[in-house]
């Protein structure tokens, strides 16, 4: 599976953003969690994330600071 890495850094806006957001999801895909897209059962946790954020099936979101 082949994906353009200057896209996904296009989709979510810096390479931090994307290895954070990717990192993540492939955690919660180890996990468990259901795939957002259609891929082969031997696809690796992380290359499942990555084809969810060029799909636009996960995006990044900073949260937000609390006010103390």
């Amino acid at each position: 599976m082949d994906i353009a890495v200057d896209q996904l850094i296009n989709k979510v806006g810096s390479l931090y953003k994307l290895v954070v957001l990717a990192s993540r999801r492939a955690i919660e895909l180890g996990e468990g969690a259901a795939k957002l897209v259609d891929v082969a059962k031997d696809v690796k946790p992380f290359n499942v994330a990555l084809k969810e954020i060029l799909d636009g099936k996960i995006t990044y979101k900073a949260m937000e600071k609390e006010d103390k």
